[in-house]
C-alpha cells in the first residue's frame, strides 16, 4: 500500500525525512479492524514526528497521521487514535498511552490498523474530508471548552492565536455554544478571518482584553504572561500546547493569589469525539479546510504545514 512514513529523523529540516512510498499492508489481529482511509488530515504531531521528538531512529520507518475517516465492511467511521491507557482496549491494561504513529502505524497510508474500539460511526451528514478534520485539533478544542473547561453560554473565552487547527476549531464551537470568543494574532490577515468566523473581538497578541472567565493555551512561552494577566480571579487555563516553548516564569504569585486554575489536555476520549460529532451534525457547524491534497503529495502538505501559512486543516485524499 501507499503510505507518507518518515525515513531518516531530522530536526533541521523535517520533510527531508518523508518518505511516500509502499509499506506493508497493515496485518490481521485479534480485536483490532483495518480501516480503508478516504481522508487524514495533518497535525503539528507528525512535524515533531519527522523531527524525532517522541520518536526513536530504531522505530522507523514509521508511517504518520493521527486523523482519519474511512471505512470498515461498509460502515464509515472515524478513528480516535488514542491507543492503550487505562482502558486497554485492543492492547491490554498495561500498555501506556499513546498515539497513532508513536508506537503502531499511523494514518497518512491507504489502510491503518487500529482497536476496533477506536472506532467511531462517522455521521451522514459530515464528509470524509470533514470528519477526518476532527481526532486531533477539534477534538482539543472541544476538551479544552467544554469537557476541562466547563464553558456554558455567555461565559469569555480568549484564545491564544488564531489560525492554528485547534484556535480554529475553538473559535467555531464556542460561537455556535454561545461563548464569547476573544482572538489573539499577530497577523491582520488571521485576525479578520477569526472575526468572519465568529469571534467577538479579535486583538494584536498581548493586547490588553476584558478578563476572561477561561482561556485555550497552546502557545507557551510568547502568551504565557499574557494568559495569566487576561484570565480573571477564579478563572481557568486550559493548556494543549507550547509551540513557542515553555514559559521562563509559571507566575505562581498570580496563579494562587487569584486562585486560578490550570488544568492540560492532550486530545479527547472517544466519549468526548462522539459527543463532538453529534454537535456537528446537529448544529451545522463544519471544519474549516485551508486545502486538500493527494496522499501522494503528502511533502507538498507538510511544507505548507510547516511553513504556518495555512488557516485551517490540511488534508490528505486517499
Amino acid at each position: 500500500m501507499i503510505a507518507a512514513y518518515v525515513r531518516e529523523l531530522s530536526s533541521d529540516d523535517p520533510v527531508s525525512g518523508l518518505e511516500v512510498g509502499d509499506r506493508p499492508e497493515p496485518a490481521p489481529r485479534e480485536h483490532w479492524s483495518v480501516v480503508d482511509v478516504r481522508a487524514a488530515a495533518l497535525n503539528h504531531h507528525d512535524l515533531w514526528s519527522l523531527r524525532g521528538v517522541g520518536l526513536r531512529a530504531d522505530q522507523l520507518p514509521m508511517v504518520l497521521g493521527t486523523d482519519a475517516a474511512g471505512v470498515v465492511d461498509g460502515r464509515e467511521v472515524v478513528v480516535h487514535g488514542v491507543i492503550g491507557g487505562p482502558s486497554g482496549h485492543g492492547v491490554g491494561p498495561d500498555e501506556p498511552r499513546s498515539l497513532l504513529s508513536e508506537r503502531y502505524p499511523g494514518t497518512l497510508a491507504e489502510r491503518v490498523a487500529v482497536p476496533t474500539w477506536n472506532l467511531v460511526d462517522k455521521p451522514a451528514e459530515l464528509s470524509f474530508v470533514e470528519a477526518a478534520c476532527l481526532p486531533t485539533a477539534w477534538l482539543t478544542a472541544y476538551r479544552m471548552l467544554f469537557t476541562t473547561g466547563r464553558a456554558t453560554p455567555g461565559q469569555r473565552v480568549l484564545v491564544q492565536g488564531a489560525g492554528g487547527g485547534v484556535a480554529t476549531a475553538a473559535i467555531l464551537l464556542g460561537a455556535a455554544a454561545g461563548l464569547e470568543v476573544v482572538v489573539t494574532s499577530r497577523s491582520d490577515e488571521r485576525r479578520r478571518r477569526a472575526l468572519e468566523l465568529g469571534a467577538a473581538a479579535a486583538v494584536e497578541t498581548g493586547a490588553r482584553v476584558p478578563r476572561a472567565d477561561l482561556v485555550l493555551e497552546t502557545v507557551g512561552r510568547a502568551t504565557w504572561s499574557h494568559t495569566m494577566r487576561s484570565v480573571r480571579p477564579g478563572g481557568t487555563v486550559v493548556v494543549a500546547g507550547a509551540t513557542s516553548g515553555d514559559p521562563t516564569a509559571a507566575e505562581l504569585t498570580r496563579l494562587f493569589f487569584q486562585e486560578i486554575t490550570v488544568a492540560g489536555v492532550t486530545m479527547g476520549s472517544r466519549d468526548d469525539l462522539q459527543h463532538l460529532l453529534a454537535f456537528l451534525a446537529r448544529t451545522g457547524v463544519r471544519p474549516l479546510v485551508d486545502t486538500t491534497f493527494p496522499l501522494t503529495q503528502a511533502g507538498d502538505a507538510l511544507r505548507r504545514l510547516a511553513a504556518g501559512t495555512q488557516f485551517g486543516k490540511i488534508v490528505l485524499t486517499v
